[in-house]
């Protein structure tokens, strides 16, 4: 049964929808602009328990789904147990404070995850790396004030005290998401651009700059150059400049290296 509740729970924070028929997996991914791999990242790791993470995720795709659970938890999930919490604490004892304190406790475990929320929608994912345990201790601070101060018990409680405990496991896979798999995906998308940074792709080389290439890696000086090929010498300083900004090359070791492993050049003929 837990499984089913997570991976509805799981359906609908990816904003996919049930009565799909006999449509497989991919279909419905595919109908709904989901990436296939990152959904089942997310089942299997939440419903399976199985912490493999792929290489694929697509962070768009997560982010999506984190901020539909962003969504349920401030609009729907966290003021309809407070409703709940204080319909079944207050009629206990009316003269009391001890239900309106425990009711303060849970606002500020509110507050507190409205924070974390709120700082993880501006992208500020350091701001409360280690919010994670207090968030959840505060939850299991307000089950443990209940259980040891509150004088009485009603299914009405339970009921509270359950839905206290699923929505703890809840926040927890959240949070466990987010660090297992939202941080390294994240990583890994700024180590990909900063390699791209550091190594752009190679651009081709025109025609006379191949000719220019050829002569400075046969040894020929900036003006033999130009006697040879019938260009100013100026000329020929531009192409190279354009040569080395193009292979990213600027030693003459590293030309000879590119002309020959690109059979511009062959090896015999140099000396």
């Amino acid at each position: 049964m837990a499984h089913e509740e997570d991976a509805i729970q799981i359906i609908s924070r990816f904003g996919l929808e049930m009565g799909v028929g006999e449509q497989t997996i991919a279909q419905i991914c595919e109908a709904h602009g989901v990436h296939t791999p990152t959904f089942l990242a997310i089942v299997n790791y939440k419903v399976f328990h199985q912490h493999a993470i792929p290489a694929d995720i697509d962070v768009p795709t997560l982010q999506r789904y984190l901020r539909n659970a962003h969504t349920y938890f401030l609009d729907f999930r966290l003021p309809h147990l407070r409703e709940l919490l204080v319909a079944a604490l207050v009629p206990a004892d009316p003269t009391s404070k001890i239900p309106m304190l425990i009711v303060r406790c849970y606002d500020e475990f509110v507050e507190e995850i409205r924070t974390h929320i709120e700082h993880e929608n501006a992208g500020l994912y350091a701001e409360h790396e280690h919010d994670d345990q207090r968030i959840t201790d505060k939850l299991t601070e307000i089950k443990n004030l209940i259980i040891k101060y509150y004088p009485g018990t009603s299914y009405q409680l339970i009921s509270v005290m359950s839905d206290l405990w699923h929505t703890e496991q809840d926040f927890a896979d959240h949070c466990a998401i987010e660090d297992d798999i939202l941080r390294p995906a994240l990583t890994s998308e700024e180590s990909h651009r900063h390699r791209r940074h550091q190594m752009p792709e190679t651009e081709e080389l025109s025609e006379r700059e191949r000719d220019v290439l050829v002569q400075v890696v046969r040894g020929l000086s900036n003006k033999e150059i130009a006697d040879v090929l019938f260009i100013s010498t100026h000329t020929v300083i531009s192409h190279r400049k354009n040569i080395a900004r193009k292979l990213n090359i600027h030693s003459a070791a590293g030309l000879t290296i590119y002309a020959i492993v690109n059979k511009l050049v062959d090896l015999n003929s140099l000396e």
